[in-house]
């Protein structure tokens, strides 16, 4: 990969991915400012800058636990975050949050489809065993209704670019989608340790958003209550978005528990207390399906609590996201998604999936094997960068594996060609080189209308040449700014 490194100024990228930043030699317009201030930093003062900010991270304990495989046990660090923001101008914001409203409400409407009427199958769109086979489909959640028709309340879609700058979906995240932590603290370091560079441009402003948020479990309460009572779940301080969970739950107002907290009396969850039984009117869950009560799902799970699913079934508490959300976003029935827009909504997709073969599909599957070197494989249930196979990067012998365990388990994989992913400028040392960048956006559901964070976050990988940007694999992040009209 070709880099550029600044210098005495910023010089533009020479490289054959699509540069944020410059077009050929010339600085694109919404960057002409952060060019110009970047621009007059010395070296000294950028990696001074920088130092403040990584301080920062730490001295807010801003951490993410980041697993290492040869490590016995996970390492708790801050996550790299970079000065140089990324900027998106407002027409292109529009065709964004479009484009992500339309997804999320389409997938909304398939997961009530699936655990109700069942159309889309009976009408041959997506094959019935595709769901009744997967891992994250929940039979208990069949003809359950949902508090505001909402089984996902807060999503997390991932935007790649290519290299003629088109936006393309990557990925879907439904179940407990991490990241709204380091948006809102992202802003909150940009505009504390560098305000001479982001009070220079108009942005959208992502204050009341926590509020949206908010709302979103609020409008879930199924009581008259006037202040109902929600809470995260947590699985606890070990976990590797713990400082996101506090985060929120401190922000929202929300009472932060752990399963140990939680009891179920007459079908009804109650938060215990000093002053005795609390009764909860909405959870919001970051554990996953397999772990919310034991009596329904894993019975050795120590993280939920027994008969929450009973309680939820009596309509005496709401849960977001709903249990059986992850069937969504599945990576095998992502491909389907473009199709469930036209199905439901009777729209035009506005954002197009990354190309995608099923390997299920015997020639689907035969194209991708014999094009190894250029796919990117993953495994359906699997995320966080786990589980994947990067062709260009990978071995003759990683491929073989890969191509034995595709052969003897189709329908756990998928593979896309490699997208060259757009780049970006970072700050290393007070040296500005390119690396590789995607774009979690944020969606909250609140009834039948979707509210996109402006910005989301952008993640990095920091690693030279890697095309991996989650955080559980060493990624960074940067201030995503919206601009104003």
């Amino acid at each position: 990969m070709e880099l550029w490194n600044a210098v005495s100024s910023l010089t533009p990228s020479s490289s054959r991915f699509y540069d944020e930043m410059y077009e050929g030699s010339a600085v694109r317009p919404h960057y002409e400012k952060t060019q110009g201030v970047l621009s007059r930093m010395s070296f000294e003062e950028r990696a001074a800058r920088q130092r403040t900010m990584n301080r920062r991270l730490l001295e807010e304990g801003i951490t993410f636990t980041l697993a290492q495989p040869d490590q016995p046990e996970a390492l708790e660090r801050t996550i790299p975050f970079d000065l140089v923001p990324r900027i998106i101008p407002s027409e292109e914001w529009e065709t964004i949050e479009s484009g992500v409203s339309q997804r999320v409400r389409a997938l909304n409407a398939f997961l009530h489809d699936v655990h109700h009427d069942q159309h889309i199958f009976q009408d041959g769109l997506i094959p019935r065993r595709m769901i009744m086979g997967n891992r994250y489909f929940r039979t208990e959640m069949m003809r359950l209704r949902v508090p505001g028709g909402s089984y996902i309340t807060a999503s997390g879609i991932d935007l790649v670019r290519d290299d003629k700058g088109g936006y393309f979906v990557l990925e879907d995240n439904l179940r407990s989608p991490s990241g709204f932590s380091y948006l809102f603290k992202s802003r909150s370091i940009m505009t504390h340790d560098f305000p001479e560079l982001y009070f220079s441009h108009a942005v959208r402003g992502i204050d009341r958003s926590l509020d949206a948020f908010r709302a979103a479990l609020r409008g879930m309460a199924q009581t008259d209550k006037s202040d109902p009572v929600i809470a995260l779940l947590t699985p606890g301080s070990y976990n590797s978005a713990y400082f996101e969970h506090a985060f929120l739950a401190q922000q929202m107002g929300l009472e932060l528990v752990e399963g140990r907290d939680l009891v179920c009396r007459d079908h009804k969850i109650y938060i215990r207390g000093l002053g005795g039984l609390r009764k909860v009117d909405v959870l919001y869950r970051r554990i996953d399906d397999d772990y919310l009560d034991p009596l329904a799902f894993r019975p050795d799970s120590m993280l939920g609590v027994a008969g929450l699913m009973n309680a939820y079934r009596f309509g005496n508490v709401a849960i977001a996201n709903a249990p059986g959300t992850g069937v969504a976003d599945d990576k095998a029935i992502y491909t389907f998604v473009p199709d469930m827009i036209r199905y439901y909504l009777n729209e035009t997709p506005i954002l197009s999936n990354v190309p995608t073969y099923l390997m299920s599909r015997p020639e689907e599957r035969e194209y991708a094997l014999g094009r190894l070197e250029e796919m990117v494989v993953k495994e359906t249930s699997l995320s966080g960068g786990y589980g994947m196979l990067i062709g260009p990067a990978s071995t003759e012998w990683e491929r073989e594996r890969f191509a034995a365990k595709i052969r003897e388990h189709p329908d756990n994989y998928i593979a896309q060609p490699t997208i060259r992913l757009s780049t970006a400028p970072v700050c290393l040392d007070g040296k500005l080189v390119s690396r590789h960048i995607d774009l979690r956006v944020f969606a909250l559901m609140n009834g039948g209308r979707v509210h996109v964070l402006p910005g989301g976050l952008t993640r990095v990988a920091m690693k030279e040449g890697s095309l991996i940007v989650n955080s559980s694999q060493g990624g960074g992040c940067k201030d995503t700014w919206v601009l104003a009209r």
